[in-house]
């Protein structure tokens, strides 16, 4: 990689000792120049070797990246020619040296290489001004190149008016458009464009380049402090170099101007942030729950200078290089905004993290990133998120609210006698097995400062099918290829499993099951059944046991009662809902779910799955399930 100095012009306009900034002194002045193109420059010199060079080309990107710079290149490349060529070889983006017109065109001084600013110059006016100069040849060079930046920035009208031309320019007319909303600029001019997307400049290949300058300037920097300003800049070159401009400034002016390089504690305070090792700790800190530590090292980089929102930031970006690696494997250890620098510390923490904690404390996190945003205080809501992270690394995920759910579940079912009130137990045993649990619940809602309103009460429907002996004895515990359906209780509960919640809803709502065989099922059907069921069921079921299924349907006999119906009957007679109806007289049952049914549901529910009537579903009938009847009073 080479670097380009252009001194020319500047030190007559601006004075002899004039500073120049890194930004402008390194301003790349040829394609050999550019880092990090190295798609679009193949591109190109394709292009130019085959004589197919486009009318017009839109190069788009973040800001720093190399918009502006990229397009002068190109306009230096389609005039490029030197004293010594007699005869007009044509374009080229081979231009080891200055050719005739490159200075001009660097200093944004030539008479065929016109700058248009879209931002201040946005009117259809400006454009008709420039339409009428496309009429006319070059003056000196070979082609008459119009660059505007900002292009999104016209108006409808403006883009209106440049269309035709743009499509079918003269010959000797060439257009370079940049911006930095791509997808603020009309499709029928990118229609007539060639396309460039300049990406992000890797942390790798900009810490080399500073490194490169650096070296230029006879300054060095710190291996941290080059990091430090990669991150900072985020893929931008200009915002780099910037950086680096300000710190070789305040090095200089700084106590420590004596030192040999540039360290990072003097980038550090500069930019406002926290030390990195630093950062590490206070990540471990907050996941395994150390608040007070994690208080302090807060407060500790708050006190010399850093911002609490860069330090959110921090934290987010090693929680996803952490989730990174848990997903992707050690090999993306070396992958962060840091390169390799954070591999060991990264491989080493994320042993003992679950993808689960991970992805909640990044959650966690950017809500607390939008909160310091807005926030009076921002140090506060900075400890705030802090410590919301701290306290909720040991709390259960859903999945495993919901596995302890089902195993306090399970050790309740295999009691035979009412157990004791529940009043201390642990908020995560949510199913209470005895009247007297019922009775306490109901009257804590019956408070006489509280509204009568709906009111959920769990329980559980004992019944003889529910009995372990007349469970089915492999149907949870076989393996899902190797079903066997000896009821409708059974489908329903394959149907959940597969999640096919419409089925399920629509065999517990409206079949009755007249006889039931294995391979062949008699039913009769409710009113209001939809027309394909039996279409679909036979083909589930044949899907799902790989044997055909034989459905016949009768109307001359009343079969049994659907299991809603059943369901319905034992919550009815439920001596925990009696007792219920018997405090609130006049109350009726509105709903009854199945508790561990209840998040599929709520995620069926996002995808517009409803069940036929107001009732949720039945849970599979070969495990104990905790229900919860709503109860309305009058």
């Amino acid at each position: 990689m080479t670097q380009s100095t252009d001194h020319s012009g500047n030190a007559e306009a601006d004075g002899p000792h004039a500073y120049e900034v890194l930004a402008r002194k390194y301003r790349p002045r040829s394609f050999a120049d550019l880092i990090g193109h190295g798609a679009m420059v193949r591109t190109l010199e394709n292009a130019f070797s085959a004589g197919r060079i486009a009318h017009a080309y839109i190069l788009t990107g973040v800001r720093g990246v190399g918009k502006t710079t990229t397009a002068r290149i190109l306009a230096r490349a389609l005039n490029y020619q030197t004293t010594d060529n007699k005869e007009d070889s044509g374009p080229t983006i081979h231009m080891e040296a200055d050719g005739i017109h490159c200075q001009s065109i660097a200093q944004s001084r030539h008479p065929d290489v016109l700058e248009m600013d879209a931002a201040s110059r946005t009117g259809v006016g400006d454009i008709r001004e420039l339409i009428e100069g496309v009429r006319y040849a070059p003056i000196e060079a070979r082609y008459k190149v119009y660059i505007i930046d900002e292009v999104h920035m016209l108006s409808t009208a403006a883009f209106n008016a440049l269309l035709k031309t743009l499509e079918e320019p003269p010959p000797h007319v060439k257009f370079i458009f940049a911006t930095t909303e791509i997808r603020k600029v009309p499709v029928t001019v990118l229609s007539r464009c060639q396309r460039f997307d300049l990406r992000r400049i890797d942390p790798e290949m900009m810490v080399e380049h500073l490194r490169n300058i650096a070296k230029a300037e006879n300054v060095t920097v710190s291996d941290e402090g080059y990091a430090m300003i990669a991150r900072a800049a985020e893929g931008s070159v200009r915002d780099a170099l910037s950086i680096l401009d300000q710190a070789l400034v305040q090095h200089a002016s700084g106590e420590q101007s004596d030192e040999d390089s540039v360290s990072a504690q003097t980038i550090r305070e500069m930019l406002g942030l926290a030390d990195r090792s630093q950062t590490w700790d206070l990540l471990a800190h907050c996941l395994a729950g150390r608040a007070g530590d994690a208080l302090a090292l807060f407060k500790e980089q708050y006190d010399i200078g850093a911002d609490p929102q860069v330090i959110v930031r921090d934290l987010l970006e090693l929680v996803h290089l952490l989730t990174r690696i848990k997903a992707a494997g050690p090999n993306a250890a070396g992958h962060g905004p840091a390169g390799t620098a954070d591999a060991g510390r990264a491989t080493q923490m994320v042993e003992g993290l679950s993808m689960n904690a991970l992805t909640r404390a990044w959650s966690l996190l950017m809500k607390g990133l939008e909160e310091i945003r807005f926030a009076p205080d921002p140090a506060s809501a900075g400890e705030m998120a802090l410590i919301r992270l701290c306290y909720a690394s040991d709390l259960p995920t859903p999945d495993e609210a919901l596995r302890l759910l089902k195993s306090v579940d399970h050790g309740e079912a295999a009691s035979s006698s009412p157990g004791p009130s529940t009043a201390g137990a642990s908020p995560k045993a949510l199913a209470p097995t005895s009247s007297p649990t019922a009775d306490q619940s109901i009257s804590e809602q019956s408070a006489p400062d509280q509204e009568a309103t709906s009111n959920t009460i769990p329980f559980r429907p004992r019944s003889e099918a529910d009995s372990p002996k007349n469970e089915p004895a492999t149907s949870t515990e076989r393996a899902a290829d190797q079903p066997v359906l000896d009821s409708l209780k059974d489908i329903a509960a394959m149907a959940t499993r597969k999640k096919e919640k419409r089925l399920r809803t629509e065999l517990e709502a409206y079949v009755h099951i007249v006889k039931f065989e294995r391979g062949r099922i008699t039913l009769r059907l409710a009113e209001g059944a939809p027309a394909d069921l039996t279409n679909r069921l036979t083909r589930l079921l044949k899907e799902w046991t790989g044997d055909l299924w034989s459905i016949i349907i009768v109307d001359e006999v009343a079969g049994d009662a659907t299991l809603r119906e059943t369901r319905d009957e034992e919550v009815r007679n439920h001596p925990m809902i009696k007792r219920a109806m018997d405090l609130f007289p006049g109350s009726k049952i509105l709903r009854v779910r199945d508790a561990d049914m209840m998040v599929d549901d709520h995620q069926d529910d996002h995808d517009g799955t409803q069940d036929p009537d107001e009732d949720d579903l039945g849970a599979p009938s070969d495990v104990p399930q905790a229900k919860a009847a709503t109860v309305q009073e009058r």
